[in-house]
């Protein structure tokens, strides 16, 4: 496998678009169009929440359905959620609109949507928008990445990624774009993400390889612990690498789950960086522990804690409040089997050995603790198993973009 340019563009037969609807902004772009020029097989993770938004609700109509998917529009800035039969009318009117200015099955057109929840999309400035759209359409790297931009909200970079890797001695693409910044929790699946590949692979098996690696890296990360009303992940695959196509959990459905993993951790990370006024990567890697479960639920609680993100922001290196955040989380474990270090691209440093503090450097402490990427590193000495989950630091930013979102 191989990281090459370009996003969900980068596929074979898979085209990009971009335009400014002003749906809610002013000066930017705000719609995104993804299309396959043959009908894909897809598969699709949603939002846990019980407050689903109508777009969710569209979307798992046509993954449940079994039917393919060719078209995915995308708009920001309101989210369409919290808005009862007109928000799911505006869906189907999107979808017509693709249907007739692409001649694609309504049926077959996925849409998703970002920004405030509980006002009305403005269906004229949708259906506009999917008209320009559709005669801008484009294969080249730079409309995907165009595409990425036009579906931030308070993302401060786009986000997109893809690879290449070989299947039956033919060369498949797997890429991908996502937006996330706030209202990121893990709980599947924390944001937008769009996948596009060209591989040949049953629907079952997409669906599978798809929730199981969700599960590793979306549902792995935390912003604020709030878990959106919209999260969707869609994953499209048109066949045209030309592959055998996979029937089977063989050889080739690892390396595309290799790959998928691969791609979704890099969207996954990428995201918790960027969250809201944050200025560090925050990531919690717990290790022998005693199942997967207590791994994924202790590195969880350390990067969804408040006091261990302000601890990060402020190059505090108060193992404490990490510890704590281990105690509360559900998972039962003996704190005189605990080791825990700071770690950063400036050195590791052990803090609390096995029920008992460390006295410790806090230059050298400070000097891990202020590079843009820091890691609580845990060693249970009880198991196994182990799982990483990122977050990002606490800061005063935090609480100046959402005190006025609206706005």
């Amino acid at each position: 496998m191989k990281v090459t340019e370009g996003g969900v563009t980068a596929a074979k037969g898979f085209m990009a678009t971009s335009c400014e609807a002003g749906i809610k902004y002013k000066d930017r772009t705000d719609m995104a169009l993804v299309y396959s020029d043959t009908p894909c097989v897809c598969a699709g993770t949603f939002t846990s929440n019980v407050v689903k938004a109508a777009c969710v609700q569209w979307d798992k109509q046509i993954v449940d359905s079994g039917k393919p998917m060719q078209v995915v529009v995308i708009n920001s800035g309101i989210a369409n959620a919290c808005t009862g039969k007109e928000g799911f009318d505006a869906c189907e009117a999107t979808a017509k609109a693709v249907e007739k200015s692409l001649g694609v099955q309504f049926d077959s057109v996925a849409v998703a949507s970002t920004g405030v929840i509980g006002m009305q999309l403005p269906v004229d400035k949708l259906v506009a928008g999917v008209e320009k759209m559709s005669k801008t359409l484009d294969s080249s790297i730079e409309a995907g990445t165009a595409a990425s931009k036009a579906i931030m909200t308070t993302d401060t970079v786009n986000k997109e990624v893809a690879v290449s890797f070989e299947i039956s001695g033919k060369e498949v693409v797997l890429g991908g774009m996502s937006k996330g910044s706030g209202m990121i929790h893990p709980n599947m699946c924390t944001m937008l993400a769009f996948l596009s590949t060209d591989i040949a692979i049953e629907k079952k098996l997409l669906q599978e390889a798809v929730s199981e690696v969700v599960s590793d890296t979306f549902n792995m990360i935390t912003v604020d612990g709030d878990t959106s009303t919209n999260d969707t992940l869609l994953c499209m695959a048109n066949g045209k690498a030309g592959n055998d196509i996979i029937k089977d959990k063989n050889e080739d459905y690892e390396t595309f789950k290799s790959a998928l993993l691969y791609v979704c951790e890099f969207l996954a990370k990428k995201m918790a960086a960027d969250g809201e006024g944050a200025s560090k990567l925050f990531e919690a890697k717990v290790i022998n522990a005693k199942s997967k479960e207590d791994a994924k639920t202790l590195s969880k609680a350390i990067v969804g804690s408040n006091l261990s993100k302000a601890a990060v922001f402020g190059c505090d290196a108060n193992f404490g409040r990490f510890l704590c955040a281990m105690g509360y989380s559900g998972a039962q474990f003996d704190q005189n089997d605990v080791e825990l270090f700071f770690e950063s691209k400036a050195g590791k440093l052990e803090v609390f050995h096995r029920g008992t503090p460390i006295v410790f450097d806090e230059d050298e402490a400070l000097k891990i603790m202020k590079e843009d990427t820091v890691t609580v590193f845990v060693n249970m000495n009880e198991g196994d198993a182990q799982a990483t989950a990122w977050g990002c630091d606490l800061t005063y930013d935090y609480v100046k973009i959402n005190a006025d979102y609206r706005s």
